[in-house]
């Protein structure tokens, strides 16, 4: 099962209408958590909010997570191992307010298991793959350098 999530301030329709015309060729269920979106969307289960306990229930179950570049979902799958997919929100597009999602998705794009698509388009590819690598909570190279530098500079 995939599961796409919005989050919970703004809707994000460019994703979730990408989702609903890859569902039918991807043989596997989808549920989206779509909030404020307004629309329909035939071939997605939809699901407007989630309670924290659905939404943790429906996370660690799916294959794959799919959202925007919110830095909580990307902690979500890091702690629960998940791959995921996000496709940044854009400021040019009338989708966030800023383009903080694309600064945030050139962070994190370089972590295992966090899989960026840059353009909607970007999408059917990667959920297609059989082996996502999922996220890891496990401290990142960089994270270990600046615990070294932070030693050094306390110690003195």
């Amino acid at each position: 099962m995939i599961f796409a999530t919005v989050g919970t301030q703004l809707p994000f329709p460019r994703l979730i209408d990408a989702l609903e015309a890859l569902a039918p060729d991807l043989g596997e269920e989808v549920i989206a958590q779509i909030g404020a979106s307004e629309g329909t969307w035939p071939n997605l289960d939809i699901r407007r909010q989630l309670t924290p306990a659905e939404f943790e229930k429906i996370f660690t179950t799916a294959r794959v997570i799919v959202a925007h570049a919110g830095i909580g979902t990307i902690l979500s799958a890091k702690r629960w191992g998940k791959p995921l997919v996000i496709l940044p929100r854009r400021h040019g597009l009338g989708e966030h307010r800023n383009d903080h999602q694309l600064a945030t998705a050139r962070q994190v794009e370089s972590l295992p298991g966090i899989h960026v698509a840059w353009e909607a388009a970007d999408l059917g590819p990667l959920l297609t793959l059989p082996d996502l690598t999922p996220a890891s909570d496990a401290p990142s190279p960089s994270h270990a350098a600046l615990i070294a530098r932070l030693r050094t500079f306390i110690a003195g």
